[in-house]
């Protein structure tokens, strides 16, 4: 995989886990409540699927790191496939995420749009 493909990799990676410790340890905030669903309404019944959420978050983040530095310790082929298909996990999740609820289209695109360079930027 090229420089970019990678840094984008990199990039999606991040932003996952930046999200993960909003989603699992901080949703009980306004302000965060508000930057992820658009609003401050509190949902208490959402707990546990937001703390289950999150950890998905970090997992997906976890899967394209590994396979960046599979890439660079001599198991390209390995890289490859996780960088690839952790790439279309998350973009089929920003289209999911749009599709059942379209005034999150911010989130969808965060989601989706670095893993989508991703995938693009490989066939160069």
């Amino acid at each position: 995989m090229n420089a970019v493909s990678q840094l984008f990799a990199l990039l999606a990676a991040a932003i996952h886990v930046i999200v993960w410790p909003l989603e699992s340890f901080l949703y009980g905030h306004p302000r965060v409540r508000y930057l992820l669903t658009g609003s401050t309404a509190d949902a208490p019944e959402v707990r546990l699927w937001r703390f289950n959420v999150g950890f998905y978050n970090l997992f997906l983040a976890l899967g394209l790191g590994v396979g960046v530095t599979a890439l660079h310790t001599g198991h390209g082929t390995t890289g490859r496939a996780l960088i690839t298909y952790v790439s279309a996990f998350m973009i089929a999740g920003g289209i999911t995420l749009f599709v059942s609820e379209p005034r999150l289209w911010r989130g969808a695109l965060g989601q989706a749009v670095p893993p989508a360079v991703v995938l693009i930027a490989d066939l160069f």
